[in-house]
């Protein structure tokens, strides 16, 4: 009979298979983008396309972001260590952060340089067919290559593989504007070839900006949708034993959340019992998004949103047990003392197992006793029958 995997193994063999699956992907986009590019410069050059010209930069751009995204996978995915107990998901983010700066860094110098060439005029070389041919080999090529691209990205989870898909989409984009504007060029309007040329080189701008921006607020820890923010607060309060949720923050490590909730229960029950209500509610979150990664429940007696926090100088079990055998002498051996802090006062229950001869410990005794302390809040004395 096989032994069951522990969760960390399956998170080491999950790991290792995501990044089998982007490396094969990611290489096989790289060499595409390689012949692609080869093939569009060499092409604009030779047959007088501009737009051809920048298209294939753009392809070069790509192979230039798939050794980004090679590099950072292997780190990213790597398991947590002492130096990064939550992992190295942020490495994707901040590689994604990469990749979008150099496209914009790319748009915005192509966007000038040929926005100067459409101003100053000049154009007179209507460009040849064999750019339509090129261009459109790009848009297939560059289209299946984002289908596959895509695909495995989603089912990876990773938002810098599926930012690479869409970087492949752009020069998909691209090329069928090279395609429009190489046939508006050769019916006459020989400046469309530089007008495309702009238009590729505002789209790569755009892409490069959607994820520098997106990386920017992962790394500042912005939080989930309001949206998903309200679901989550509902299943908790929908579980058993919780009364109130609060303070629920939430943040994102490449495709995995993050999350940090209050659960207020019934003051009363066990530590255990409340233990078990979150992971109930654990449980709950984790059917609903399961890229939650992590989740940190706090349990509270009260909500301390609508009360004043728990002061730090109430007394401690040992502060309190001195007091009482002071005031009540010593508690006798088999008794057990419950406190529950509430509202910034102390609350006991004292547990005897059989009755007692003295007076002393009774609840209006020990309430007599102790109601010149200020934490003091309520007693109650329970006796075990015979």
């Amino acid at each position: 009979m096989q032994e069951p995997i522990s969760p960390a193994q399956q998170h080491r063999e999950n790991l290792a298979v995501e990044m089998k699956a982007a490396s094969r992907v990611t290489i096989i986009g790289m060499v595409l983008d390689a012949v692609l590019g080869i093939i569009k410069v060499i092409g604009g050059a030779l047959f007088h396309s501009q737009a051809l010209i920048v298209d294939g930069i753009h392809s070069f751009s790509d192979v230039a972001s798939d050794l980004v995204v090679l590099g950072v996978m292997k780190v990213s995915r790597q398991e947590p260590d002492d130096d990064h107990p939550y992992g190295h998901q942020r490495i994707e983010t901040f590689g994604t952060l990469v990749l979008g700066s150099i496209l914009i860094a790319v748009g915005a110098a192509l966007a000038w340089e040929n926005t100067l060439r459409l101003i100053e005029g000049g154009v007179e070389t209507m460009p040849g067919w064999p750019v339509l041919v090129a261009a459109g080999a790009s848009v297939v090529g560059k289209e299946w290559i984002y289908r596959y691209t895509r695909e495995v990205g989603v089912a990876i989870k990773s938002d810098l593989i599926i930012a690479n898909a869409w970087h492949s989409r752009t020069d998909a984009f691209s090329s069928v504007v090279v395609v429009v504007s190489t046939a508006g060029a050769m019916m006459g309007m020989l400046w469309l070839d530089v007008f495309a040329a702009v238009i590729i080189a505002g789209i790569i701008i755009h892409i490069g900006w959607k994820f520098t921006w997106d990386s920017v607020k992962e790394l500042v820890d912005t939080g989930l949708s309001p949206e998903d923010t309200e679901m989550l607060k509902s299943i908790a309060r929908d579980t058993n034993g919780v009364r109130n949720v609060h303070e629920l923050r939430s943040r994102r490590m490449g495709h995995d959340i993050l999350l940090d909730i209050h659960l207020v229960v019934r003051p009363e029950i066990s530590v255990s019992e409340g233990h078990q209500i979150g992971m109930q509610v654990v449980s709950g979150m984790r059917d609903a998004l399961d890229n939650i990664r992590y989740i940190n429940f706090h349990i509270d007696a009260e909500n301390d949103e609508d009360q004043p926090l728990t002061s730090e100088q109430l007394p401690s079990r040992e502060d309190i047990r001195a007091v009482m055998a002071q005031r009540l002498g010593e508690l006798p051996a088999h008794s057990r003392l419950r406190l529950h802090y509430l509202k910034n006062k102390v609350h006991l229950e004292l547990f005897l197992e059989e009755p007692v001869t003295s007076t002393s410990l009774t609840a209006a005794n020990i309430r007599e006793q102790l109601a010149e302390h200020p934490w003091f809040g309520s007693i109650r004395v329970w006796i075990s029958g015979p």
